[in-house]
């Protein structure tokens, strides 16, 4: 009786009949050659509770799998390896095993590149390695961004960036890749995650430098998982920001200030809201009308006229608004704001008021050309 043979026989020995049963049917499908359906059979089998131990799978991958890897598919063979690799308690030699790994399923790219994310989460989550985790996310990150289409490995790369990012306080970069990893796996990921994700979302938006879409994380349905939480108080924090609301932030500092992040950085968040109160003064405005005097800045933000100036240099510095400064005058004239995810029910409702009175500017111009259209025809 040949190796697999036998420790097939052994395993259908069992007295858990579901299991036998399992190993029944995995032996037919071995000894018929289905490599495919073997390959998905196993892809289920190795998650069975029976068998979530280190030896079980172990063995199962070098008395079974081993015998036939190269003919399945490369990158089902490596989802398999994943259960076992995540089961081995000696990480450098679940890190050696990823590294063999690679080797055999270099033809396919996907396959590559899921051994490396799950090589990167073994640095990160086991091994406190930060520099071995941030070269291979340095090393995948144009990779995968020029593969032209969506993979399976693109949520689980996200998901490393973004664990990685906010373990080191890089907030912009954890804000980007974590929406990036809900845009590619909302659907795997756990509803009884999504209001710690949420929340850490929330933070990474408020705090991140350059980021002032935050629309587009309201939009995003994960942000209701922390409605009638203790957290709910930060929809109307981002809520606040979006809209430039400095009112409202000011009067919910009791509630956020006992966030040590927040109140660590409450120069910044003020220097934020402010810059976003101006984009939205610029938003509302109609096109022929964004003269803006620095009063009217001055009261809107609640800064000393004097230091008005300063924040339209910066908005006009960071690409927010485009525009040029009177000094003389005391006004701004706004040409153009940055584009925004915008809020459904404020700024949506304001674009279709501003493109009602730009229709309405259209009718009167073309009744306007229709009334001395006869004077310049009878002339």
């Amino acid at each position: 009786m040949s190796g697999v043979a036998s420790y097939l026989a052994e395993q259908k020995k069992t007295t858990n009949k579901e299991l036998a049963s399992e190993w029944t049917e995995i032996e037919e499908l071995y000894n018929e050659k289905l490599w495919n359906e073997l390959t998905i059979k196993l892809g289920t089998f190795v998650k069975n509770s029976s068998i979530q131990n280190e030896e079980a799978l172990v063995q199962l991958y070098q008395n079974f799998i081993s015998t036939f890897e190269m003919k399945i598919n490369p990158y089902g063979l490596v989802e398999i390896l994943s259960v076992v690799v995540s089961h081995i308690t000696d990480k450098k030699e679940a890190l050696n095993l990823l590294e063999k790994l690679k080797e055999k399923v270099k033809i396919c790219d996907e396959a590559v590149w899921f051994c490396k994310v799950q090589q990167g989460q073994i640095h990160l989550e086991h091994l406190n390695d930060l520099e071995s985790t941030k070269k291979i996310i340095e090393d995948l990150k144009e990779i995968l961004e020029e593969a032209g289409n969506v993979t399976p490995v693109h949520g689980k790369y996200y998901m490393l960036a973004s664990q990685y990012y906010r373990l080191v306080g890089q907030h912009s970069d954890y804000y980007r890749a974590g929406l990036q990893f809900l845009g590619c796996s909302i659907d795997e990921f756990p509803l009884d995650d999504w209001p710690q994700q949420a929340f850490f979302l929330g933070l990474a938006a408020l705090l991140g430098e350059g980021i002032y879409n935050i629309g587009e994380l309201l939009a995003h349905p994960i942000l209701q998982s922390l409605t009638h939480t203790e957290n709910d108080w930060l929809i109307d924090l981002l809520k606040a920001f979006n809209s430039g609301d400095i009112n409202k932030f000011e009067s919910m500092k009791p509630k956020w200030s006992k966030i040590a992040d927040l109140a660590a950085q409450e120069v910044k968040l003020r220097q934020k809201i402010s810059l976003l109160c101006l984009m939205e003064m610029t938003f509302k405005r109609p096109a022929n009308q964004r003269t803006i005097s620095f009063d009217e800045i001055a009261k809107e933000t609640k800064l000393p006229l004097n230091e008005v100036e300063i924040l339209v240099m910066k908005a006009l510095a960071q690409g927010l608004v485009r525009g040029r400064i009177d000094e003389v005058a005391g006004v701004v004239n706004m040409t153009w704001v940055q584009p925004r995810v915008l809020d459904r029910r404020q700024q949506v409702a304001a674009m279709a008021t501003t493109l009602e009175t730009w229709m309405l500017s259209i009718t009167e111009m073309e009744k306007l050309i229709e009334s001395r259209a006869n004077e310049i025809l009878t002339n």
